[in-house]
């Protein structure tokens, strides 16, 4: 058996996307026979231009051969990600000419990987799973700001997609908030296996008693439009004043934006650092008070499901999470111990976080009914089934 597996993002990357993909393709390589192959075609690191990690071109790790392909440095933009996809479209054809695979699956957030694997699965006429961690036509709806670039986009943006999803085998959906749109979809079969804790953050040590009179409210992350961070930090920080210090830990197109805010509205109690790796991004968790998320007030993020969620969720921190729809359920539903707020409302959050009785609570069975590796070996067992479900997409 021969796996065609597609992600834009893998290890040593920093990124959902990586933090999902890498412990999928080591399962994978874990349940399959002796001479099967797992075929990784992903990138270079690439999410945070401030942040750079060495990795292989080529890479053979028992039963997973990994090729990562070096794309444009790029800053998120709209521009910049079609640039760097043709860079990995045109490879991708390259380096899977002449092969012979038994399955192509492809891990997809921009759409675009999505549509590369639907491409390919067509040429080696093989059953197609799709693993959709984003719906990207939805969201561009209402990130994109210039009406011209919408409306000549999102059409193209409709049919690709349109083409990509009713013929899959398989369509995995990160958030059950997706299903809903997927509906329409008639031909796959559908799944729902969420992010989930990495193992890194299992067995955390319990945190310390509080020793300063300042709160330390920890974001870390991609600073993007979809965070709208520029929206809620620098106000909340100076209306919560100098008993509270927030530390944002990452990189992302809407940054410059933040650092604006930031200067206009006089905010002295923000702390901006650049992304850092997962073992130290964890010293700062732990000297942290509140674990903070944001989601911009767009009609699209009612769907989703953020996996910093699940990273948060390992500590016994209390969270601090700005968001609405299914990721709000989500969280009453499954969390304790948290501060919820609508997206963009900064009366709101300063609000409840002044009332808030703080403690730390770990919480266990969100752990227990979490865990990346538990998510995984389900999911790699669905992919594996996939290879000869139903008939071949020609």
């Amino acid at each position: 058996m021969k796996i065609l597996y597609l992600t834009f993002y893998f290890e040593p990357d920093l990124c959902a996307g990586s933090f999902r993909n890498t412990p999928l393709a080591y399962e994978l390589n874990r349940k399959l026979k002796d001479g099967d192959e797992v075929h990784v075609i992903t990138t270079m690191p690439n999410r945070y231009k401030s942040f750079k990690e060495d990795a292989l071109e080529v890479e053979q790790r028992d039963k997973l051969f990994i090729q990562r392909i070096p794309i444009p440095v790029h800053q998120s933009g709209f521009l910049d990600q079609i640039n760097s996809f043709k860079t990995f479209f045109f490879n991708a054809l390259k380096l899977t000419k002449g092969n012979h695979y038994d399955l192509v699956f492809a891990s997809s957030s921009r759409l675009f990987t999505a549509f590369l694997g639907k491409y390919l699965a067509k040429i080696h006429k093989v059953n197609l799973y799709l693993d959709i961690r984003d719906i990207f036509t939805d969201t561009m709806n209402e990130v994109l700001e210039s009406k011209i670039l919408k409306m000549l986009s999102l059409p193209v943006l409709r049919k690709v997609e349109k083409y990509t999803f009713k013929n899959a085998t398989h369509i995995n959906l990160v958030s059950g908030g997706f299903e809903g749109y997927f509906k329409k979809f008639k031909n796959p079969s559908f799944s729902f296996f969420t992010n989930g804790i990495d193992d890194e953050f299992l067995n955390l040590p319990k945190s310390q008693e509080r020793i300063s009179d300042q709160f330390i409210i920890t974001y870390a992350g991609n600073i993007g439009e979809g965070q709208g961070l520029h929206k809620i930090i620098p106000q909340a920080a100076k209306a919560l004043g100098d008993n509270y210090k927030f530390v944002i830990i990452g990189d992302g197109g809407a940054k410059g934006k933040l650092i604006d805010q930031i200067k206009k509205i006089g905010s002295t109690n923000i702390e901006l650092v650049e992304p850092l790796s997962r073992a130290v991004l964890k010293d700062f968790y732990m000297k942290s008070d509140f674990l903070f998320l944001h989601l911009n007030d767009f009609k699209a993020f009612e769907k989703v499901l953020p996996s910093k969620i699940f990273e948060y969720g390992a500590y016994d921190k209390p969270i601090i999470a700005g968001v609405a729809g299914f990721s709000n359920h989500f969280i009453q539903e499954n969390l304790e111990n948290y501060i919820l707020f609508a997206p963009g409302d900064v009366e709101d959050f300063v609000s409840k976080v002044k009332s808030f009785e703080f403690k730390n609570q770990r919480r266990s069975a969100f752990i227990f009914a979490f865990s990346r590796k538990n998510i995984m070996e389900k999911m790699a067992d669905s992919i594996v089934a996939s290879v000869n479900k139903g008939e071949r997409n020609i």
